[in-house]
């Protein structure tokens, strides 16, 4: 499989400012409340996310931990990780969100799941169900969280 087909992306309007729907994506402990792929159950508080380099663990579906290492960031506007096995190497996928205001209001949000890297063949077929539209569930959650019915830009 060529590499641009390992990277996909969903993205919409959210009628929402980009600094709030960026504290919900920054703080791990928020993470399951949109997590649309079922993946990610609980997360300690006080890890909100501040800089590259920053390392957030979460439980998934599985039970087990895994660490995140925040490899881009800047603050209200993008924010990736790198998920690994808690002490583990990372095995090569990315999660990035990137969020921009307009000008006519709301905030323009990508998110995308880039498996480039992933060379583990046993890691493909979970790779493989992180598609557009699940990617988009975590949007459309994310986006209840924040839209209110009366807001004008929604």
């Amino acid at each position: 499989m060529a590499a641009e087909e390992r990277i996909v992306a969903a993205e919409r309007v959210v009628a929402a400012e980009a600094a709030e729907i960026f504290e919900l994506i920054a703080d791990p402990a928020r993470q399951p409340e949109w997590d649309g792929n079922g993946n990610l159950t609980a997360a300690g508080a006080g890890q909100r996310v501040r800089a590259v380099g920053d390392v957030f663990t979460m439980t998934i579906h599985t039970g087990e931990v895994r660490e995140n290492r925040i490899v881009e960031f800047v603050e209200g506007r993008r924010i990736a990780w790198l998920p690994s096995p808690v002490g583990l190497p990372e095995p090569g996928h990315l999660w990035r969100w990137e969020l921009e205001p307009l000008a006519s209001g709301g905030t323009l949000v990508r998110h995308g799941y880039d498996w480039s890297g992933l060379t583990d063949e046993t890691r493909f077929a979970r790779a493989r169900a992180n598609t557009a539209e699940a990617l988009r569930a975590s949007i459309d959650r994310l986006a209840g969280l924040v839209e209110t019915a009366d807001d004008p830009r929604r």
